[in-house]
Formats: C-alpha cells, structure tokens, sequence
C-alpha cells in the first residue's frame, strides 16, 4: 500500500481505475490487481477533494472494504447502505460518477452524501448518522417477504455505534434472525482494539465455511441434550471474548466476525465471499485508520475528517477571515464558564464544529462529549438542570431535531433551565438538505415554555447566548454557519429585554420585520423602498406590541426569515394579527417549501427570492407596483 504525504493537484495516472466505470467491470479484474486498484482509488480520492473540498478521512480509511464490498456483492442488486455518508466518496468513484467527483458539494454537483436520486447504488439516502442498521433491516425483511433472495449489508463506522438508535435496530435484527451483514467499520473512534496476530487468526476461522458448518452441526446433533449444547455454547463465547470483543453482539444473536484488518482487500474479499453465503445476522468486525494512506490526515484525523479545496497560493498573504459564529459562541461559553462554575457544556460529537476546543480545555470537569447521541446530550442537560447545573447544549440544528421528544418531555414540561446554542441554522451550503437548519423556528417555537432567539451580528449572538443563559427555563438561540459581519463584539455578559424588538429604521407603506441572519440582507431593502426596518429578535416570545404598531401605520407588512415559511415566525406574526382582529395584507418570506439542493448559500438565495433583489421584487409585486 502507497502512503501519500501531500494532495497533488493535477489529476493522477490512474490506469485500472479508469477501466471503471460500474462494479460489474470491477469484477473483471483479478483478485491480485486489487491492492494497485486501491492505491490508485486513494490517490484520485485526495486529488478530487483537494479540487473541491470536502470529507476526507474517513473515505481515505474506507478504500480497501469499498472495493472489497463491491467485489464480492452484486451491486446493486444486492443492497449496500452506508452509515454517516462521509464514507462513502470511494463508493461514489466506483459507481459511475468518477469524473464529476470534482463538482462533488457543488451546485448541480454531486451531493455530498448518497443520495437515491443521484445513483441507483446509493440505496439509502444519509446525511445524519446511524441509520443504516435499520434501514437495511427493513431491506432484508422486504426481501423475505417477496421472496428475494438478493443480499443487504449495512456500513457503519466513524462513530456511529454511540448511537442508541444503532443498537436498537441491532437489537431487532438479533431477535428476528434477519439475513444480513453488519460491517462495522473501527477506525479508532468507536470500539476496538488494534488487530493482532491472533485476533486475525480467529476471525479467519470464525468466518470460515468449516467452522459454520461445524457450528451447526454440533447445534443439530448437541440441541437434543440441552445441559450438554449450552456447556458448548458458554465454551465457544468465552473463547471469543478472550480473543475478540464480540461477545455482546453474540448475545445481541449476531454471529461475529472479527477484528479483521480493513485495508487487506484481499484478506476483506476472502473473508466477504464466506459471509455472503451465510444465513441469519451476521457482523463482521473491520479495524480500519482513519485517513489511512496519506500521512498527514492518519497523524491528524480530525484536522482531515475534512478539508476546503485547496486554493492557488497568495503570495503569502495572511489570512484576515472574520471570527465564526461558532468562535463567538465559544468564547461566551468560557467567558460565562469562568463567571458562573455551575456552567456544564454539553456536544454530541461537535467538539470542534461548534468550538467547544477552549472551553474543553480550560474546563474538563465540566466538558461533556456524549458522541453521536443527540437524545441523550438533551436528556443529560435535563438531568443536570435537576439538581441545579446550568447546562448548555451546543448543536447543529439538524441534529437537534434528532431530540425534539426530548427537548419537549424532558426539558420543556419541566420548565428546566437549559440552553440551547443552535448551529448551522438556516442554509448550510455544500453539505446540502440533510444538513440543513431549515425548520428550527418552526418546530421550537410551538413549545410552551421556550425562549427562542435568533441574532443579526456576532455582538448581538453573545448578548442573547447570555440572556438565554440568565432565563430561568428553557432557550433557544439559533445562528447561522460561517461568519459574522465584522461588528465589534463587547466582552461584557450583557443581556436584552425579553421579546422586545428593536426598529432600525423608520420608512413609509412597508415594515419589515426581519429575523436573525435576514436583517442585514433587508438592509438596504429598506433602503431602496424607504421601508421601516425591524430587527424582531424574539420568535418566542414575539414583540406583538410593535407588530400591533407597524400594521397601524403600514400598508403591508412583510416577514423575512431563513426558516421554512411554514409555521415559521412569520406564521406566528400572522397569528398575532389575526388574533387582534387586524385584516391588513401581509407578506411572508422565507425558505420555500422545498428540499433545497447543496450549493453555496450566497449562490441559493438568488434562487428562492431572498437575496436583496428578490425582496425587493416580491414586495413590489404585492405592492401592485
């Protein structure tokens, strides 16, 4: 196997690779081309990332079993579903989309994830982790039910075993005996040990056809004397929890295979070929190095999980890139830390992503990193506010959505103080709909008990972040990906007047009312129109004093907001209207009702209306003009 100690810009000699075009020409090479076919797989799998930025790390550590996977399955016909879809770039490359893995994340590229509208191989859609163990549970049953005899197996891997919902669908499959495999890829942030000598000489008789067969036999012949069967049964499971740590999936009803070396594709083909004849839930055990192959992402794998395209050099030019949004919110949280020692930061495996870094090492005793456990990270919080802890959740908002019974049962009902610092809100850009935060307004503010709060700039994000904390019950406050403005950002712990709204200018026939991310692009709207200009805030509670007092004075009222329209806050600016008996003519706008594809924001708003122009234009229209 090839190390790679740099991502080279011009496209690599990929000669096998480019005999490829489907797996069924992937079977026509010989068994022994397969390690010179990886090599070339990784190397054109860091030139096309380096061209357009992208996941890296775990698509690099998934190589070998990739190719191995599509060796050995008749894809797709037989059901391959990959679990948190990073890894799933060299599956992209094999399956017909090699040349235009350079527009991968880009508009009208390809998506990010699998995708079943983009390939017939990508047989579940993913974006969010942990589901493929269900979704090829439902496959398998489905073929027994027609009567299919076609073969499911499910990816899973980089994390996504600390995720409850893995182990129930494990549970289930278990119990119903559904024929499928369970690929467990351990690239170091799940659950093994390293493979040794005698480990990898177990799982080749574990997964060996003579040791099946053995293990039947012995259930037929032993089954009739139950005292004796069990004794066997007992003996063979401590055998393999000396050597291996599979006795839990044994006892889930699985049969394991495992650890095996994940970037031996010959040793994966051989080991794949048994399995695939075997009957009943089966999981095979793969050890894997995250960003195996290029050296920088295997002394780094976070640094590389992903990385930016790579652009030309500048001369040497220091980066002058304003803060994010997530550096504000990691800094308040040190700051408030440091102020208040019954602060409690809680991540879901967004450590980095939402800038917990600081705060993690100024705070250890009170950092809390729960994995890919979105439900537990919400109930944890409410067990802290309990016993007076004053938790915070740092989350994406697509991911909270994960948690909503929780942030309803176990938070709101109990009127627990708990905030919430919501990331990644609105468009998200080249990770595309299953990232992003299109419905957090909708869904957080139709529960009682919730302050929900959505900010124009970096100072006012750091002003909500601490009014959020001081409420006494739960809040909400939700920004969008990237970077602030460039104001100033104070250093005090400041807060704002609940559900007070602040108008920014004052104009003639229209109001806007603008939420969050969406003041500063009706800026110059307002400008234009001469329009009143109002930075709403509060999306729970609304300010219905002064949206009593802009319908009294304009001729139309206009809501703008990067959520879905549908029962967002504009929607709640219609309910106070309408509650007041006030009939005057009101334009909501907002995120359509629609899976917007992946692309860079500044280039989908144009595309939906809400860009400047698009404003403008809407309002005249309704204005008649």
């Amino acid at each position: 196997m090839k190390t790679f100690e740099r991502i080279p810009r011009e496209r690599p000699s990929t000669p096998l690779l480019d005999q490829i075009d489907n797996p069924l020409q992937l079977k026509a090479l010989e068994l022994n081309q397969l390690p010179a076919l990886c090599d070339e797989l990784r190397e054109f799998l860091l030139y096309c990332v380096g061209q357009s930025g992208g996941h890296l790390g775990a698509g690099l550590g998934v190589v070998e079993l990739t190719v191995a996977l599509h060796y050995v399955y008749d894809t797709p016909d037989d059901r391959l579903v990959w679990d948190v879809g990073h890894q799933a770039y060299p599956h992209k490359i094999l399956t017909g989309r090699r040349d235009r893995m350079t527009s991968i994340r880009k508009k009208d590229g390809l998506s990010a994830f699998p995708s079943r509208y983009e390939s017939e191989y990508d047989t579940f859609g993913v974006g969010h982790s942990s589901t493929s163990i269900g979704a090829a549970m439902g496959m398998a049953i489905a073929n027994r039910l027609l009567g299919n005899s076609r073969k499911v197996v499910a990816v899973i891997g980089d994390g996504a075993m600390t995720a409850g919902m893995a182990f129930e669908a494990l549970n289930h499959a278990g119990h119903d005996e559904t024929d499928m495999l369970v690929v467990m890829n351990d690239n170091d942030m799940s659950i093994s040990e390293n493979v040794g000598g005698l480990q990898k000489a177990m799982s080749r008789i574990f997964a060996s056809k003579t040791y099946s067969h053995m293990r039947e036999g012995s259930k037929r012949v032993l089954g009739t004397i139950p005292p004796v069967w069990e004794l066997a049964r007992r003996a063979e499971e401590h055998m393999k929890g000396f050597v291996t740590p599979g006795t839990m999936f044994e006892e889930l009803g699985f049969n394991y295979v495992g650890p095996v070396d994940g970037h031996n594709v010959l040793d994966l083909v051989k080991t794949l070929r048994n399995l695939r004849s075997f009957k009943g839930p089966q999981f095979l055990h793969v050890a894997t190095t995250k960003g195996k192959g290029f050296r920088p992402a295997e002394d780094e794998p976070i640094k590389y999980h992903a990385i930016n395209k790579i652009e030309p050099q500048k001369n040497g030019q220091a980066d002058k890139s304003l803060p994010k949004y997530s550096n504000i919110f990691g800094q308040w949280l040190v700051d408030q830390a440091t102020a208040d020692p019954l602060l409690v930061g809680i991540t879901p495996a967004m450590k980095e992503g939402s800038d917990l870094i600081q705060f993690a090492e100024q705070f250890p005793e009170r950092y809390f990193d729960v994995g890919i456990a979105e439900q537990h990270a919400v109930t944890l919080a409410a067990g802290l506010a309990c016993d007076a802890m004053k938790p915070v959740v740092a989350i994406y908002s697509t991911f909270l959505q994960r948690a909503y019974d929780q942030l309803i049962h176990d938070v709101a009902i109990q009127n627990l103080d708990v905030l919430f610092a919501i990331d990644r809100a609105g468009l998200v850009g080249e990770d595309g709909p299953t990232h992003a935060g299109s419905f957090d307004l909708t869904y957080l503010r139709c529960i009682p008990n919730m302050v929900v709060m959505a900010p124009r700039d970096e100072n006012e994000c750091r002003k909500m972040l601490t009014t959020g904390y001081q409420y006494q019950g739960p809040a909400a406050v939700r920004y969008p990906r990237g970077s602030g403005i460039g104001v100033t950002v104070d250093s005090t712990l400041e807060t704002l007047p609940i559900g007070q709204a602040e108008t920014l200018r004052n104009g003639q026939r229209v109001a806007l009312l603008a939420f969050g991310s969406m003041v500063e692009v009706c800026r110059p709207v307002a400008e234009e129109l001469d329009a009143t200009l109002v930075d709403m805030k509060f999306i729970r509670p609304l300010d219905e004093a002064l949206i009593l007092e802009m319908a009294a004075r304009h001729e139309l009222i206009v809501t703008v907001e990067e959520n879905a329209i549908k029962g967002g806050a504009g929607s709640g600016v219609n309910e106070v209207l309408q509650a007041a008996g006030c009939t005057m003519a009101v334009l909501n706008l907002g995120l359509p009702d629609q899976f917007l594809a992946h692309g860079k924001p500044a280039l989908l708003y144009p595309t939906i209306g809400l860009d400047a122009a698009g404003i403008v234009q809407a309002i005249q229209a309704r204005l008649g003009n």
